[in-house]
């Protein structure tokens, strides 16, 4: 059963199963258009006082923002990153995961290790600001243990619940 048959499209948060290689062109990337599709005409409809439907998250997306961040990134074309039945890390991406702020999320820059993903995540973690900025979200850039980056990823002020 798709994920379409279950209850809706799941956008990868990185944390799943690698995209099956050989996938039919019209299946998930079909899915993830209509998806994000359907994003952007929630944001239209609901408008909240912005020019266009990239100004600001909708309330749909601020009560599910793990959800919505991953479908923006997936949207975009940055790869996510994908554990393996053990739960090893085996593809280098992004990673969307709550950040124990309500209505915030963690995104980080994940691979497996010796992947060199250190090294590459400022650039990645730049290209994920700029798409998600573009949208409307408010990504701030930190350090955290380890010296690896993160991005804390929220509404603008005036769009939070």
């Amino acid at each position: 059963m798709s994920g379409a048959e279950q209850g809706g499209f799941e956008p990868a948060t990185g944390d799943g199963p690698a995209a099956p290689a050989g996938e039919c062109p019209g299946g998930r990337a079909g899915e993830l258009r209509t998806a994000f599709e359907g994003l952007l005409q929630i944001r239209r409809l609901t408008g909240g006082g912005c020019a266009g439907p990239e100004g600001a998250p909708a309330d749909w997306e601020r009560h599910r923002p793990v959800r919505a961040v991953a479908l923006a990134l997936e949207a975009s074309g940055i790869p996510p990153s994908a554990v393996g039945p053990s739960g090893e890390r085996t593809a280098t991406g992004y990673r969307v995961c709550e950040s124990g702020v309500p209505g915030s999320v963690r995104v980080e820059w994940a691979g497996p290790p010796g992947s060199g993903v250190a090294h590459d995540e400022e650039e990645a973690l730049a290209g994920c600001v700029e798409v998600l900025r573009r949208l409307g979200w408010t990504a701030l850039l930190y350090r955290g243990p380890r010296r690896r980056r993160f991005l804390e990823v929220e509404p603008p002020p005036a769009a939070r619940v």
